[in-house]
């Protein structure tokens, strides 16, 4: 990609309504726009991330066997009234009316309408286990919208819902949607720690949250040292293995959100137990009949008997994530996209753009480079040096090549590494050795 060719609005300075590190850089890099009080339009830049972060997610629900569907941002009343939750939700669920004075919803979650959907369609044991997942932007109309996306009031979210025969199924979809979340997040370089967690309005007997530990986390959170550096067991999970021993080895250490914390709890050293900030990038429920029995979603048993299946829910704050990316992965001078998210892996800089010898050296560059299915973002723009240098640094792509006059003269081109400042000298070779390698 030219970066003359490329949609980037760069802010120099940092936007007077920005508190967090992520909303400041996200703003300044140009990946969104604020269109109202927590509601931002996606800029190319944003939707190249918030897109790579989907399909990691999508992929992953795919591989542990869930179904893919689209269900309305817009939802009836109706059922939820069934539920019981219409009342319930309070002032954060937007309610409208059409011009048949029928009562809508803007979807803050979709445990009702997935629930419908169910309950039209499938009617024995023999059609479960099934776990339906949705990627749908979701409206909750916060009180205090702040942190740009972090803690917005529109966001796209994948959200899942298992159904299953008796309790025992249910935890076993339960397990299969808690190691998936372990493996997206870890797909997307990030170190993701499961925590108890309440239930909330959701509801239901057993839930888990996905915390990122950063010092700007919105969350007090509590955890032992050891999982800090735990790895897991998750490289090529059999989805359809019992997964239960794996589950039980990230929850045999002690981690919990400041609502769930005992202290009288922890029986280990207290050395060991530390207290941290965390940013919450997933949520799972295990729920069982809290909306199959109201709503009547009934399965027959093998036995003849007709009971309302057990559910689970599980959602992912896309959006939200390429916020908490940032936060997990900057500095003062910009983003440090992680290798699994980046938008380009190179960044070629040209340094003097105009001159002969280093725009013949930075095309030839531009060319080998995507010769060899590697991803480059060539800054061919008419900038002066220093301000290309920080615009770099500031969108956070994880190699620079920077091309000048005195490097050519002297056949040497520096490669700097974004993530720790380091920058070598090569030659052509030694770059194309690297770049072909990397």
């Amino acid at each position: 990609m030219l970066l003359s060719r490329f949609f980037i609005p760069i802010l120099k300075e940092n936007p007077k309504e920005a508190q967090i590190a992520s909303h400041v850089l996200m703003l300044r890099a140009g990946l969104c726009q604020q269109s109202a009080s927590g509601i931002y339009s996606w800029l190319p830049l944003g939707k190249i991330i918030l897109d790579k972060i989907t399909d990691i997610c999508k992929n992953e629900m795919l591989l542990a066997g869930a179904n893919e569907i689209l269900m309305p941002t817009l939802q009836p009343a109706e059922i939820w009234k069934e539920s019981g939750r219409y009342e319930d939700y309070g002032k954060e669920m937007l309610r409208i009316k059409d011009r048949n004075d029928r009562d809508l919803l803007y979807g803050p979650t979709n445990e009702e309408l997935v629930t419908d959907i169910f309950r039209t369609h499938v009617k024995s044991y023999k059609e479960l286990p099934l776990n339906l997942f949705h990627i749908q932007w979701k409206f909750r109309d916060e009180l205090r919208p702040r942190f740009g996306v972090m803690r917005g009031r529109e966001f796209l979210m994948k959200d899942a819902y298992s159904f299953d025969i008796d309790y025992e199924s249910s935890i076993i979809s339960y397990n299969k949607m808690f190691i998936a979340y372990m493996n997206l997040f870890k797909k997307m370089g990030l170190k993701a720690i499961p925590m108890k967690a309440d239930t909330g309005p959701i509801g239901g007997d057993l839930s888990h949250e996905f915390i990122i530990i950063a010092e700007t986390g919105e969350s007090e959170v509590y955890l032992e040292k050891e999982l800090l550096s735990f790895e897991g067991i998750l490289d090529k999970v059999d989805y359809d293995s019992n997964l239960q021993d794996i589950v039980n080895k990230y929850t045999s250490f002690y981690a919990a959100t400041d609502e769930k914390h005992d202290p009288k709890a922890y029986k280990k050293d207290l050395n060991n137990l530390i207290k941290s900030r965390g940013i919450e990038v997933g949520h799972i429920f295990h729920f069982g009949q809290k909306y199959s029995k109201p709503m009547q979603a009934n399965i027959n048993t093998n036995i003849g008997s007709n009971i309302p299946a057990y559910m689970g829910s599980y959602g992912v704050g896309l959006s939200r994530l390429v916020g908490a990316v940032i936060e997990a992965n900057h500095d003062e001078k910009g983003i440090i996209w992680p290798k699994e998210l980046t938008p380009w892996y190179y960044n070629l800089i040209n340094l003097k753009n105009g001159d002969d010898d280093c725009d013949n050296i930075c095309y030839d560059l531009y060319n080998k480079i995507k010769s060899m299915s590697k991803t480059v973002l060539y800054d061919d723009t008419m900038d002066r040096a220093g301000s290309k240098l920080a615009k770099a640094d500031l969108i956070g792509i994880p190699f620079q090549i920077i091309i000048g006059p005195r490097g050519i003269n002297d056949k040497i081109f520096d490669l700097k590494d974004r993530k720790n400042g380091e920058i070598q000298k090569l030659s052509y070779d030694e770059l194309i050795n690297f770049i072909s390698t990397n």
